[in-house]
């Protein structure tokens, strides 16, 4: 997939009718895909990752996964595990607005990993959560089926591919 976030950004800058919509510069990257594309699935939790597991145990076919953990520091959505299933499984990345964990077997895996930051803590399976719904982050709104971009410039979203697909 060739694609470069600034490039898409020079295309689309005087574009005012939010087809494209960047994300502030607050993820960091943690796998070892520097930059990764795909539609978007959504799943929102607050330090509960019962839903993430299960998504990543599912056929990713190329698809991210954006999750709105609501920014906890305190309780790890993702950690070397869940990663390594996401990997085996097709997914293309990640995008968690929360916490991840297990940093050596995270920078190992072949998947894009961005998140807000680390902590050791993981979370408590309780089966809660959402998915498949729209999620507002830096009030810019993802949707099922948006497609996410991201390299080592950022991140942005838009409602279609605009890379090419061959």
């Amino acid at each position: 997939m060739d694609f470069s976030t600034c490039d898409l950004c020079d295309a689309f800058k005087s574009d005012e009718s939010g087809r494209l919509r960047v994300l502030p510069p607050v993820y960091r990257n943690y796998g070892q895909a520097l930059r990764f594309a795909g539609p978007v699935r959504t799943i929102k939790c607050f330090e509960d990752n019962s839903l993430v597991k299960a998504a990543v145990e599912s056929p990713g076919q190329g698809q991210v996964l954006v999750v709105d953990g609501a920014g906890s520091l305190r309780r790890a959505l993702l950690g070397g595990n869940l990663a390594a299933a996401a990997a085996a499984n097709g997914w293309a990345g990640l995008l968690i607005h929360g916490c991840v964990r297990d940093l050596a077997e995270l920078a190992l895996t072949p998947l894009g990993i961005l998140a807000l930051a680390h902590v050791p803590m993981p979370t408590d399976r309780k089966g809660q959560g959402q998915s498949d719904l729209v999620l507002h982050l830096h009030g810019q709104p993802i949707r099922l089926g948006d497609w996410l971009y991201a390299d080592a410039d950022g991140v942005v979203i838009s409602e279609q591919p605009l890379h090419r697909l061959d």
